[in-house]
């Protein structure tokens, strides 16, 4: 077996361009235009953001989670993996790169599951940034466990007739269109009861009550909305993927978007260490440098290998979902990813925060928005301690218990086990003494 970390020549001029390109054109958007890449554009946006998604187009680089049937490249996940560190740098280079979440789970699974007609309606506005969408699954009572979901839709004719609430409902005020997930059949088992909707946000009974907003923005300006759903109708076509099929396009659409976050995580981390590095080669204390404290050198180098670490496991995932085509199979890594996410970032966040003094606590510097940002990542996609259940139970699945006293590993039995292995060799060499 031959180990190659290398990317391909070609390929790493893309890398090099994009990395360039962030750091240069792009990061400065998200200093001109904090916490709105989720909001209509206005002209003076369009002609400053509109060009640039024209040269990521022109470099091949356009939404590159998508086959090319789809107007994507089809690189695959590690080569994702690779542009996705580089994009977590920059708030805006996921938008401007057409790789933008929740669009782009909401994007992948309507161009699995979708009709032509509802590709042709949702998928291609998406697709060339005209339209956003919002993924609207969770409900206030039910937390991160969807077989409580009580959201239903009901049969009423040719139309289906949608009553519930759903909660944080990621980017409803500006999306054009919800993916709703709902109870289709009380009578049998969630995982084939339930069904997922494409609603325009703008159907009759669909009620944003209020915006929920995340730990700094004021009451009810933030993007994560609390919906009632109060006798919407929807056509028979609405349905996605057929009745019945919530929870297998769900697998669909959160198993890809939960390793896509952990691939920007790590551009996030890594750009936390760089601040923090360069904050230790310019402030002196206490007579020498921040660099020469042997406090300091051990935040950098735990930040290091915690990164490398990270960093490496989320490149083998992406490698495995490459080879297998099948995030079912890949699932106890994905999950794995999702557990070690939250606390990588925290914890080397926290360090640069540290590095920095007073100066790091302030809203002048990134880290407690990183810092929040990693407990976010701890509930996103299910939170932190479902997945560790998910891990255990995927990796207890390949080891058996004892039915002796003793643990297979006891060592007094492994001593009269090899004592009776080697017995014929053991006596030869007592009789020669």
């Amino acid at each position: 077996m031959g180990w190659d970390f290398e990317t391909d020549p070609e390929y790493q001029e893309k890398l090099d361009w994009a990395a360039a390109f962030v750091r240069e054109e792009v990061e400065p958007l998200d200093h001109v235009y904090p916490h709105l890449q989720f909001t209509p554009m206005t002209p003076t946006m369009r002609t400053i953001i509109d060009p640039l998604k024209d040269a990521v187009r022109a470099q091949g680089l356009w939404a590159t989670h998508l086959g090319p049937e789809l107007g994507g490249q089809g690189f695959g996940q590690l080569k994702l993996a690779l542009l996705n560190e580089i994009l977590g740098r920059s708030s805006w280079a996921s938008t401007v790169f057409g790789t933008q979440a929740p669009d782009t789970g909401n994007a992948e699974i309507i161009a699995h599951y979708g009709t032509p007609e509802q590709k042709d309606r949702y998928l291609t506005p998406l697709l060339n940034s005209e339209m956003f969408s919002s993924y609207s699954m969770t409900e206030p009572h039910a937390g991160a466990d969807p077989t409580l979901f009580t959201t239903r839709a009901v049969k009423d004719g040719d139309e289906w007739v949608i009553n519930g609430w759903k909660y944080f409902s990621s980017n409803a005020r500006t999306a054009s269109f919800l993916i709703v997930m709902v109870v289709t059949n009380p009578e049998i088992s969630p995982y084939k009861g339930m069904s997922m909707f494409l609603v325009p946000t703008d159907t009759p009974g669909v009620d944003i009550v209020r915006n929920v907003g995340l730990y700094g923005e004021p009451i009810d300006e933030g993007s994560h909305a609390l919906i009632h759903y109060d006798d919407v109708r929807v056509p028979e076509d609405a349905l996605l993927g057929g009745e019945g099929m919530a929870f297998a396009i769900a697998q669909t659409r959160l198993g890809g978007g939960r390793i896509h976050h952990a691939m920007r995580t790590i551009g996030m981390a890594q750009r936390a260490i760089d601040m923090m590095c360069e904050r230790a080669l310019s402030r002196q204390t206490a007579g020498s440098l921040l660099a020469d404290k042997q406090f300091v050198q051990g935040y950098i180098a735990d930040s290091y290998a915690q990164l490398a670490q990270f960093r490496l496991f989320v490149l083998y995932t992406a490698w495995e979902i490459d080879k297998y085509n099948d995030y079912k199979r890949v699932r106890k890594d994905i999950a794995t990813a999702k557990i070690v996410m939250p606390t990588v970032l925290h914890d080397i966040a926290w360090r640069a925060m540290q590095v920095h003094g007073a100066l790091g606590t302030t809203n002048e510097m990134p880290f407690f928005q990183m810092i929040h940002g990693a407990g976010v990542m701890g509930l996103a996609d299910g939170p932190t301690e479902v997945h560790k259940v998910t891990v255990a139970r995927q990796v207890l699945r390949d080891y058996r218990g004892t039915d002796g006293m003793w643990p297979t590993e006891w060592i007094p039995g492994k001593i009269e086990a090899a004592r009776a292995k080697f017995a014929d060799l053991l006596e030869l060499e007592v009789g020669n003494l």
